[in-house]
């Protein structure tokens, strides 16, 4: 875990907490800067892991899940606050769950599934949405917020289809 990418994705799973901590205080400004960045915090480490080959078992596993811990806690804060329905989250959920065991069957095949675009894109756009949502929490217009919600599931199901279509061979024993 000494690289400077890895110290960076477990900076990002202790700014969850933080995070979550500041929206319950009522520091919801302070809270949305937190998520902003580790948000951004998630291009960073990845660009230093690639840019330094600084690219680890540790990272392989940690920063995906440390992307899911943040963006959950943010889903999850919006459902209590009533700006994000729950049926939302469950596709985000249920699309993680299923491209995990994807990923699962295929290892135990020796077949690493590299993160395709469409999940690249899923996370950018959910990270987006997610930051104008927390941005106008209790005053975001209903049209933008239902854009944002709409993204999101739109772009989580894309890309969990896609993940399906372009590794359906790891079932095929």
């Amino acid at each position: 875990m000494s690289t400077t990418a890895n110290k960076i994705t477990v900076l990002r799973i202790v700014l969850v907490p933080v995070f979550l901590l500041l929206e319950y205080l009522g520091y919801a400004y302070a809270a949305f800067a937190v998520f902003v960045a580790a948000s951004l915090s998630d291009m960073l480490d990845g660009y230093i892991a690639r840019k330094y080959n600084q690219i680890t078992v540790f990272g392989k596993f940690m920063d995906p899940l440390a992307d899911k811990m943040l963006v959950l806690a943010a889903m999850c804060y919006l459902i209590e606050a009533g700006a994000m329905p729950g049926w939302a989250v469950a596709v985000v959920i249920f699309r993680e769950f299923a491209v995990s065991g994807l990923r699962l069957v295929a290892a135990e095949r020796s077949i690493v599934i590299a993160a395709a675009q469409s999940g690249k894109i899923k996370t950018a756009c959910t990270m987006v949405c997610l930051c104008i949502m927390l941005f106008f929490l209790g005053r975001c217009p209903l049209w933008l917020n239902t854009l944002c919600i709409a993204l999101i599931v739109i772009t989580t199901v894309y890309s969990g289809f896609e993940y399906f279509r372009n590794n359906y061979r790891v079932f095929s024993e």
